[in-house]
């Protein structure tokens, strides 16, 4: 039977506790321990319990027979979660600093503390690898249970009150709108769910002047598990300390500047203990690849704006998704009437609220929740915070009793409410359903509980406490399984597979071909998830993240490979010259409409060359001269295309044709003859040699003499990857067909004829290291003898590498068509490369010095309370 829950005063009295064995009661600190404890963890428990139990309805994974893994959840953070399992189990190529499995060599710490330092995400290495989808699940889940516990302690320091009615308000804000709708796909933004209650805690200690050390300690945590929802969530507790000083009674104004002044200080530490995520991460977003440009176009309008505090619904527009559920709710609707509250505190909170719910909507401040950057993606990443304000006012308006009119005027606001966004997108049946039948309930529920005690009442009200977690554990079910009902039927939301049978195949298949590093083995094509390598294994050239440095994302362009989201996705090559010069001598390919295996003459990863790198300001124009510089021969017939039919346009100053848009025929297959539509191109080349394509921007279908291509490329946003079109025929003849997806621009030297032996011979003269060991960040090899001029890396030249020749000077190499270059000299015999995260040795500077600074606050802190008279026994008691 659920315990009767206690007024403000009842709060504050000693509560007696079953003593464990007769004679024999429990230690008044463990009593205490115990009672503070209870609320928190039936948060936790009803949140968590809410959660799954909609899943299970919905029969979503794990709890139900549909895909394992939704959206971004799949696409992307498992395989940054198999990547931890590697790390965690010491299988990965490379280490936190360095990750050779993607992107052809990549800095990763950046990726580390950005998508891996959720507490919760260590959880991967208690599962076997092929379960790297549960943990992270196991992550949305911990951390709604977390942060609403943590929400149920922060409402007790911000009022005192009834610990059950505070954890039942918690699991609304545990089970906002933010989280059901934006934050369960993404691992590492739950960690803001839990951050914002624990600033929260650590400014109140500020008011109080007590635990500065482990407030400071609660920051850098908020901090370190994920930077970019712990600086909203420090904003918007800023925003709440200011909104408590200043309504709190007058008369005080140095406690109000000692609070502000202890507060600014903690969070300066707290943060300063963390500097390595940030210098790092700051320094790799500088270096990054720039995401495609974001616009902000249009607020919501208001109605629809409000509808997002009505629950059960998932709206068709963006707009910051809010609701905490109907409880919380109908007390935010009553809060202004709520007279026990004094007007200065009912005006201060309501008046917060509004401000930062405008504040979502308007492009400056916008700008400043998301770090001066407008995301690429929903940009209102930060409502979480506006969940938390709106569950601190429902429970400010519960502890002080509100009277039955004053919670019938609130319901008469939901209602009000309701009826004017009855036509939102936002407002489905499950809402209805809801705040009709779960409000009644609630409204009933909270006019029993909050009436003076006495016998009869406290009878009553147990049983009522009872019902009204029943209805709390039902309603948040019920409003998880008709947002999550409704999300999946938006087709970009819908399930989408990772580890299944094919992909552990796959990943067992490459694992017997790897030859790492004398070669790499490349994944091949965008199959089962956003970061293959990741997931399957290999040193392939896919990378999806936020942090794919510019170096990287240009350099494997130019010389031919893809990209989607502007370079913010890298593809791996998909033809031979491209793979011999990465070094990747065995790769999967879908061309045939199964993933088959292949194996391809290959350069090392690391060869000597004779003189220095050719000047930087002859740079080619042409994808094959930039891919035959590299490889050090002519390797290519690069023809001039000539139109041969279709309606193609001379571009005089580009060079190359426009053409006219040339849709398929209805059967989407290609037509002989010459009713054939679409433009055709022909060229003269060597027979017997293999025809690339090269067209990155081109949207549309190109057909060659041994199949086709799908190009999707627009500028500069997504561009295609040089692929194999099959071999010049016996007459010498290459005849391409295209089809283009609108207007379309084909450049002058789109075709180049690959002799696959020149490419042998080519790579057969190229000169690589006696020894080559890869080691975490390192690289160390043993040259040649009399090896002179340059050694050259099959690895982007990121900033952050240094390099010595025989033990000499570490400096940092030079660039050689994009790739890593050192020079050598004469009578080198010995290289070796180390990569150091730049920004993370000035980051480590700074979190010792605040690690200092905390520590002789600790100390001093310490000697004092040594130095004041010890009360004595009676006091103590």
């Amino acid at each position: 039977m659920a315990p009767t829950p206690a007024t403000p005063q009842e709060a504050a009295r000693p509560q007696e506790v079953a003593p464990s064995r007769p004679g024999r009661p429990l230690p008044a600190a463990l009593r205490g321990a115990l009672r503070r404890l209870g609320a928190p963890w039936l948060a936790a428990v009803l949140s968590m319990g809410a959660y799954c139990l909609a899943l299970a309805l919905h029969g979503s994974y794990p709890l139900g027979p549909r895909s394992r893994a939704v959206n971004d959840l799949g696409n992307q953070f498992v395989p940054f979660h198999a990547r931890l399992w590697d790390l965690l189990h010491g299988t990965a190529n490379g280490d936190l600093y360095f990750n050779w499995s993607s992107g052809y060599g990549v800095p990763f710490l950046a990726d580390f503390f950005t998508y891996l330092m959720n507490p919760f995400s260590w959880l991967v290495g208690l599962f076997p690898r092929a379960l790297a989808d549960f943990p992270v699940f196991l992550v949305t889940l911990a951390s709604i249970g977390l942060g609403a516990a943590l929400m149920t302690v922060f409402l007790g320091l911000l009022q005192p009150g009834s610990g059950w009615l505070r954890a039942l308000l918690s699991v609304g804000y545990g089970l906002c709108g933010w989280v059901l709708n934006d934050g369960y796909a993404d691992p590492m933004w739950m960690w803001g769910l839990v951050t914002l209650p624990l600033v929260g805690i650590a400014a109140d200690w500020c008011v109080r002047r007590t635990r500065w050390v482990a407030g400071t300690l609660l920051v850098a945590l908020a901090w370190a598990g994920n930077f970019y929802t712990a600086a909203m969530a420090t904003l918007a507790m800023a925003l709440v300390l200011g909104v408590r000083l200043l309504t709190a009674p007058p008369g005080a104004r140095g406690d109000r500047l000692r609070a502000t002044g202890r507060a600014a200080a903690m969070a300066a530490v707290g943060i300063a203990l963390t500097a390595p995520v940030l210098t790092v991460s700051l320094l790799a977003s500088r270096a990054a690849q720039p995401a495609p440009e974001v616009l902000y176009r249009h607020r919501p309008p208001p109605l629809y704006q409000l509808a997002q505090l009505l629950p059960g619904g998932h709206g068709g527009s963006p707009a910051p998704n809010i609701f905490i559920g109907v409880p919380g709710l109908l007390l935010v609707a009553a809060f202004p009437f709520v007279r026990a509250v004094p007007p200065r505190v009912r005006i201060g909170w309501y008046a917060l609220a509004a401000g930062v719910a405008v504040s979502f909507v308007w492009k400056p401040t916008v700008l400043l929740w998301h770090g001066l950057a407008l995301p690429n993606g929903s940009p209102y990443r930060a409502a979480f915070v506006l969940s938390g304000i709106l569950v601190m006012i429902s429970w400010l308006a519960l502890a002080h009793r509100p009277r039955p009119r004053e919670l019938a005027a609130g319901a008469g606001l939901v209602a009000l409410l309701a009826v004017l966004c009855r036509d939102q997108g936002a407002v489905s049946t499950a809402t209805w359903v809801l705040v009709a039948g779960g409000g009644a309930a609630t409204l009933a529920a909270l006019a029993v509980l909050t009436v003076p005690s006495g016998a009869r009442i406290d009878r009553t009200r147990t049983a009522v406490t009872a019902a009204l977690t029943g209805t709390v554990l039902l309603g948040s079910a019920y409003t998880a399984f008709s947002v999550t009902a409704a999300r999946d039927r938006i087709a970009w939301f819908r399930p989408k597979t990772t580890l299944t049978p094919a992909s552990l195949a796959v990943r067992a298949g490459l694992a017997g071909r790897a030859d790492w590093p004398r070669s790499r083995t490349d994944p091949g094509p965008h199959e089962f998830a956003n970061n293959d390598p990741l997931l399957l294994g290999g040193e392939g050239g896919s990378y999806y993240s936020s942090y794919v440095p510019a170096v990287t994302a240009r350099t494997l362009q130019a010389l031919g490979a893809g990209w989607y989201m502007r370079g913010r996705h890298t593809l791996s090559f998909e033809d031979p010259v491209g793979r011999a010069v990465m070094g990747v001598g065995s790769y999967l390919s879908a061309a045939h409409g199964r993933l088959t295996a292949y194996r391809a003459p290959h350069a090392p990863l690391l060869t000597v060359r004779d003189g220095p790198p050719p000047a930087a300001g002859g740079e080619p124009s042409t994808v094959f001269a930039r891919q035959e510089r590299l490889l050090g021969a002519a390797v290519y017939e690069v023809p001039r295309l000539t139109p041969a039919g279709g309606g193609a346009v001379p571009l005089p100053v580009r060079g190359g044709w426009l053409l006219p848009p040339a849709p398929l025929p209805a059967t989407g297959r290609q037509v002989a003859g010459p009713d054939a539509a679409g433009t055709a191109f022909t060229a003269r080349c060597a027979p017997g040699g293999v025809v690339v394509w090269s067209a990155p921007w081109f949207a549309g279908r190109v057909g060659g003499p041994g199949g086709h291509v799908e190009g999707a490329g627009k500028y500069d946003i997504t561009a295609n990857a040089a692929s194999v079109l099959g071999r010049v025929p016996a007459d010498g003849k290459v005849t391409v067909r295209v089809h283009g997806q609108g207007w379309q621009v084909v450049p002058e030297r789109a075709v180049g004829c690959l002799s696959p032996r020149r490419l042998a011979a080519a790579v057969g003269a190229l000169r690589g290291p006696r020894t080559l060991t890869a080691d975490g960040h390192r690289l160390t090899a043993r040259l040649p003898r009399g090896a002179a001029g340059r050694a050259v890396l099959a690895v982007p030249a990121v900033a952050g590498w240094s390099c010595a020749v025989d033990g000499g000077p570490s400096r940092a190499p030079a660039s050689d068509g994009g790739l890593l270059a050192v020079p050598l000299g004469r009578g080198a015999g010995r290289l070796s490369c180390a990569y150091v995260p730049p920004g993370l040795r000035p980051g480590l500077a700074v979190s010792g010095a605040a690690g200092l600074v905390l520590a002789a606050v600790a100390f001093g802190g310490r000697l004092r309370g040594r130095s004041r008279p010890r009360p004595s026994k009676e006091a103590r008691a």
